[in-house]
């Protein structure tokens, strides 16, 4: 039977505004949950943010979910509203240390079929390689980080710096896009997700390509980008096409852009076969793995369909994709499946 692995799928606990309040700032998000239980709303101090269901916080729910999609695994990392990145980095850390916390507890329901990234408080580099660190050591499978720190992009010295140290201690990073490039044009249709989210992930793997930063970042480093990477594979002919006309594009970068390709992986929530097909074709079917964005709309609703579905894909791929990279990529070879 087909080992799967859905390795990018979202939790938000049970945190009280009274708890939030203790550890962060004014608008430091938290859960309102409906007098029925099966619903809620993550607040971020007096601002309704998004509306959320039950499977955010609720593992047994979640267990449900993917006994029913036929999911051995499911690796849990923060709504990207949990970063805190803005705030002061003293406070940022005690938030990201209750946020890890929160999830092995999360995960203790059903260890055999739950794991979890940390979250930790970029902008500090010092605070999170320590927290990356300790809650590696403490039984999280690696970490998850946003794709930016304010204007600081991945190619920052300082966030160079923190991939080189999960690169050295073996901790696995998942970049996720957050906090979207818009200048309020994009106010409507949920275009910042749609059309701002995808370039935002293209911006981070181009800027450790195109800045040389992979030159100085050790190979070991287990590096995956959400969302298939965004726009990257449909682009990576424009980017190599600028890296041979224009010296100021391969300035920096040794190595035509298409050949970094072996230094990352990517999801697979792309959602159409064609897209699919094209990432496979880019970046190899040992680099892709199952990514759902579970429990959000957004996500893919069948996980693992696409994949299953795809009439071109061998079933060696299919069985990569769906499981076989992911173990490998998080280690999670002593996790016992239910197949």
């Amino acid at each position: 039977m087909t080992l799967r692995i859905d390795m990018h799928s979202h939790f938000f606990p049970r945190i009280s505004r009274e708890e939030a309040a203790r550890v962060g700032a004014a608008d430091t998000p938290w859960l309102a949950i409906d007098a029925g239980g099966g619903t809620g709303m993550i607040m971020t101090g007096e601002r309704a943010f998004r509306p959320v269901t039950r499977a955010l916080w609720d593992p047994a729910r979640r267990i449900e979910d993917m006994d029913a999609l036929g999911i051995d695994v499911q690796l849990m990392c923060a709504t990207p509203v949990m970063f805190g990145y803005r705030n002061d980095a003293t406070n940022a850390l005690q938030w990201a240390q209750r946020m890890n916390d929160h999830a092995l507890e999360m995960c203790a329901v059903a260890p055999q079929r739950l794991a979890v990234l940390a979250q930790v408080p970029l902008q500090d580099i010092d605070l999170a390689c320590a927290e990356a660190s300790r809650a590696f050591a403490a039984g999280h499978r690696g970490v998850q980080i946003g794709n930016h720190v304010g204007p600081k992009d991945l190619d920052d010295e300082s966030l160079v710096q923190f991939l080189t140290h999960c690169a050295n201690e073996g901790i696995p990073v998942l970049v996720h896009p957050w906090d979207m490039m818009t200048d309020g044009r994009m106010k409507k249709w949920m275009l910042p997700w749609l059309v701002a989210m995808p370039a935002e992930t293209q911006l981070s793997i181009l800027s450790l390509i195109l800045s040389g930063a992979f030159e100085r970042i050790p190979r070991s480093l287990k590096l995956c980008f959400a969302h298939g990477g965004g726009s990257f594979a449909f682009l990576l002919g424009r980017v190599d096409n600028a890296w041979r006309e224009r010296d100021i594009v391969r300035e920096d970068c040794p190595h035509l852009p298409s050949s970094y390709v072996d230094r990352f992986s990517v999801d697979s929530a792309v959602f159409d076969p064609r897209a699919l097909q094209l990432l496979v074709d880019v970046m190899g079917a040992e680099r892709v793995l199952l990514g759902s964005d579970y429990p959000y709309p957004l996500g893919e609703q069948r996980v693992g369909h696409l994949i299953d579905s795809h009439p071109a894909l061998s079933e060696r791929a299919k069985q990569r994709m769906l499981g076989e990279n992911a173990a490998q990529f998080f280690g999670l070879t002593t996790v016992q499946t239910a197949a």
